[in-house]
């Protein structure tokens, strides 16, 4: 049966053809439900009024009041502007229009009250409100029929059809009368009883038109309750449908590769936190079902050596094991570090990346067909249809978010069984973020740094204080250690100005001169044997410093770099420099992280600069990055967004609510896990019909 959130938005009052063209291309708003799903993203007190001489350009988006004592129009065809001049008794302020000149000019009264709205803004030392809303008073008394003004987000397209917020506010306006005795209820009676939720339609009606802030706080919470709970409904019950469907190979012994290896080969005593997640994988391997665990830790806490020990623990019950990494530089890290470590108790290491030569992979696929190869390490490579192994039984997947979901699926399924799964990551994910993407696995941490290891010291300097940066990286150089310094940007940006890698390099070898010092440069634009060669001479010492862009963020291991100097540090996201600095700090010396900025930082870069200055806890840097970016950045990556389509949550503010959800989730599977009972036909048929008006399923992996 049709519901009325299916009716066409062309069937709405005052949208044509065209402006359902324009709200379809621009925000895929296609009938009554996407509109009435599209949630505002801040709301007025409209009860609030402020003076002008209460004004600065700091703040956002405010009401005021006055009369307009004067107004012009200057200029000629596109440089035509209309100004007026608004008092209220304590001051005056410029009101300035660019566009629609001639129908505000035609309707503006001198001397009578208007209730006036927009952002104030410094132009020439004198402030402004540039395109503001103007309604008489009077009127605007008159329609106060809800005290809290919805904004919702809008596009340029848009604003030249004349889509602005607050036409959307005047559509919702027409739509929810319409929507009144006709919506059907999306949670079950017994839910929205129990934890006392608004029904449906008032929470609809009172976040777009809130009488209070208390209905609006209300109607949030029963809306971001429902997105929340059937995201946990989902990857609960995909993770009880594993458990319940898949087995596992049992890796019932220590054997003699994991004691050689503990005994003889462990370069120091494992921490508690590597202790206890090797616990956790033990007794998950012996239980017959298959392992699906998140391992998270900072860099250089140790995941890899936890890793290698999962992957002989598999090696001693019979199994081959591997590795994937999402760089060629990171898997040959990887094959580095563990063939040093393997050699000595009898076991070789393979390694397969894009540039292995084919006579190589053919030798390399014989030996993984017929057993003899145990540990493989590699890139995307490893997805390749001619890879096969014999009895794959653990799968090492480092730095997971880099790979697609397909890509891993087709890792799993070249055995017959499914192997068991070792997801490692060392970009610390927030407890609410983990929940939603990892919320189907099982998350260990290891929150402690091997002994030894000295905290970094992170500093922040201007550009001021630049010859003095130069004199302490020769200071360190001259103590036998090496630089890394990062740039955001290859070649300078005419838009942005931020410190380039080309410009950067030409500045550092003036201060740093040869024959006495040597520089080594790495960034995306060269090609693999360039970036290895270079790359190479710094690990071999022969060069003091490396100036690199991002490249290096993942993957380079060097213990005798000490300092890490970042330049344009506001131009990088908090999950992206807790990366950087963690390419120092590898050895026992005291290292260094130095954040170079401009004189002019955000509110946000200046709480970025602070936290990282403050705190090495990532787990703390991370929460605040999801506060201050969302989650659809918070690795740093430059990810197209989360792949959950949140229309009214935020996990970065709404933890408590998902908390709650999970639980009620949690709750309702342990009784009835197929939603069979009567009282949750509700959300079996929300399931099946993928919760047409809130996500699409199919991308959550």
């Amino acid at each position: 049966m049709a519901s009325i959130l299916d009716d066409n938005i062309t069937y709405l009052k005052g949208v044509g053809p065209d402006k359902a063209n324009t709200l379809a291309s621009e925000l895929g708003i296609k009938t009554f439900g996407d509109l009435v799903y599209y949630f505002p993203y801040r709301y007025l007190d409209r009860t609030k009024f402020y003076t002008i001489s209460e004004l600065d350009a700091e703040m956002n988006y405010i009401q005021i009041k006055g009369k307009i004592i004067h107004f012009e129009v200057a200029g000629e065809k596109r440089k035509q502007r209309m100004t007026a001049v608004l008092s209220d008794g304590t001051g005056t302020i410029k009101l300035v229009w660019f566009q629609g000149i001639k129908w505000i000019a035609d309707r503006i009264k001198l001397n009578i009250h208007y209730v006036v709205f927009g952002k104030p803004t410094e132009f020439n030392g004198a402030l402004n409100i540039t395109h503001p809303e103007l309604e008489e008073l009077a009127k605007f008394n008159e329609k106060l029929d809800y005290n809290w003004l919805a904004f919702y987000n809008t596009t340029e397209k848009m604003k030249a059809k004349y889509i602005n917020s607050k036409a959307i506010h005047n559509m919702q306006m027409s739509l929810l009368p319409l929507l009144k005795d006709k919506l059907t209820e999306t949670l079950p009676a017994y839910l929205i009883e129990k934890h006392k939720l608004l029904n449906l339609y008032d929470a609809l009606y009172n976040v777009h038109l809130p009488l209070s802030q208390d209905n609006l706080q209300i109607a949030q919470f029963r809306l971001k309750f429902e997105e929340l709970f059937y995201i946990q409904l989902k990857i609960l019950r995909l993770k009880h449908y594993r458990t319940t469907h898949f087995g596992g190979y049992r890796f019932e012994r220590v054997g003699d590769y994991f004691n050689r290896f503990f005994n003889e080969i462990l370069p120091f005593e494992l921490t508690h936190a590597q202790k206890k997640v090797l616990r956790e994988i033990r007794i998950d391997t012996n239980t017959g079902k298959q392992m699906n665990r998140l391992l998270q830790g900072d860099v250089g806490s140790g995941k890899t050596l936890v890793a290698l020990m999962t992957m002989l623990l598999a090696i001693d019950n019979g199994f081959q094991t591997c590795i994937m990494a999402p760089t060629e530089i990171l898997a040959n890290q990887h094959f580095q570090t563990i063939s040093e470590w393997v050699i000595p108790i009898g076991l070789t290491v393979e390694l397969l990346t894009g540039t292995t030569k084919q006579s190589k992979r053919k030798t390399l696929h014989a030996a993984l067909q017929n057993g003899e190869c145990k540990i493989l390490i590699g890139t995307h490579a490893l997805l390749e249809d001619p890879v096969q192994f014999k009895n794959l039984g653990m799968v090492v997947i480092d730095e997971q978010h880099r790979f697609g979901v397909a890509q891993r699926a087709k890792l799993w399924k070249k055995n017959v069984q499914p192997p068991h799964i070792l997801v490692m990551t060392a970009t610390p994910i927030p407890r609410t973020l983990a929940m939603t993407l990892y919320g189907d696995l099982d998350v260990s941490v290891i929150d402690e740094l091997p002994p030894g290891r000295k905290p970094i010291k992170t500093l922040h300097y201007n550009d001021a204080k630049r010859l003095r940066v130069f004199g302490f990286i020769k200071e360190q150089i001259e103590l036998g250690r090496q630089i890394y310094i990062v740039y955001p940007l290859i070649r300078e940006s005419e838009a942005i100005d931020y410190k380039d890698l080309e410009d950067g390099l030409e500045s550092i070898s003036r201060a740093f001169p040869a024959p006495k010092f040597a520089i080594s440069v790495v960034h995306g634009k060269m090609k693999p044997e360039e970036k290895d060669k270079a790359m190479d001479l710094f690990v071999r010492k022969q060069t003091q410093i490396m100036i690199a862009t991002t490249v290096i963020e993942v993957g380079v291991n060097i213990p005798n770099a000490s300092v890490m100097v970042i330049e344009s540090a506001e131009r990088f996201g908090l999950s992206q420099l807790h990366q950087l600095r963690g390419r120092v700090g590898r050895g026992a010396d005291q290292s260094y992280c130095i954040l170079m900025t401009g004189y002019k930082l955000t509110t946000d870069g200046k709480t970025r600069i602070k936290t990282m200055v403050e705190t090495n806890d990532g787990f703390e840097i991370s929460e605040v990055d999801l506060k201050l970016r969302g989650p659809g950045d918070i690795e740093g990556t430059q990810q197209s967004g989360l792949p959950i389509d949140l229309k009214i949550a935020n996990l970065g503010r709404d933890a408590q609510i998902l908390t709650v959800a999970r639980q009620v989730a949690e709750d309702i599977l342990s009784v009835d896990p197929n939603l069979g009972e009567p009282q949750n036909f509700v959300l079996r048929k929300i399931m099946e019909q993928k919760w047409k008006y809130e996500f699409n399923w199919s991308q959550i992996s």
